[in-house]
């Protein structure tokens, strides 16, 4: 168990490293590796939190920060999941509380996100803009399970015609 944790607090130490070079998904992955082998690390909780904000802030919906992803709800989400999501994650991203680094940087972005989506009328003029001219499916917002796993689903090569034969590229 001790190997475990010295390779956990490796993986957490690449993670920051990570995220200063402004690798964010980097930083996530070597994070989330250091929760698989040891999930009661120092910190580890407040980090990956801090992480998920920063990957959300990088998804852009038509060209703006996707502040629904930010806060880790939908955006069919009521006034009251809005708000209690909102004061989860403060309390774990507060300065005072998270010494993370990125924990400065993740708290301003939360609270960007609900400043605008605890105001209906700002909420509504975001809305219509993150539908406005989307021919694409909108990105679901990321979730903040920090045990869950996403699973992507193993395709075939494209194939290529070449000289009348379909080959594997």
């Amino acid at each position: 168990m001790e190997c475990n944790k010295d390779e956990a607090t490796r993986a957490k130490e690449i993670a920051e490293k990570k995220f200063v070079g402004r690798d964010v998904m980097g930083a996530k992955k070597f994070a989330s590796k250091a929760h698989n082998l040891f999930p009661g690390l120092e910190g580890l909780p407040q980090m990956l939190a801090t992480l998920d904000v920063h990957v959300a802030a990088e998804n852009k919906i038509n060209g703006e920060v996707d502040w629904y992803g930010i806060l880790g709800v939908e955006p069919r989400a009521d006034d009251e999941a809005v708000r209690k999501q909102y004061r989860k994650l403060a309390l774990m991203l507060h300065p005072d509380k998270n010494k993370s680094i990125g924990a400065d940087g993740a708290f301003k972005l939360l609270s960007e996100a609900w400043s605008l989506l605890s105001d209906k009328a700002r909420r509504l003029a975001y809305d219509q803009r993150r539908k406005a001219s989307t021919s694409q499916p909108l990105p679901e917002p990321m979730a903040f399970t920090i045990s869950q796993k996403v699973q992507h689903p193993v395709q075939s090569p494209p194939r290529v015609l070449h000289g009348g034969l379909a080959l594997s590229s």
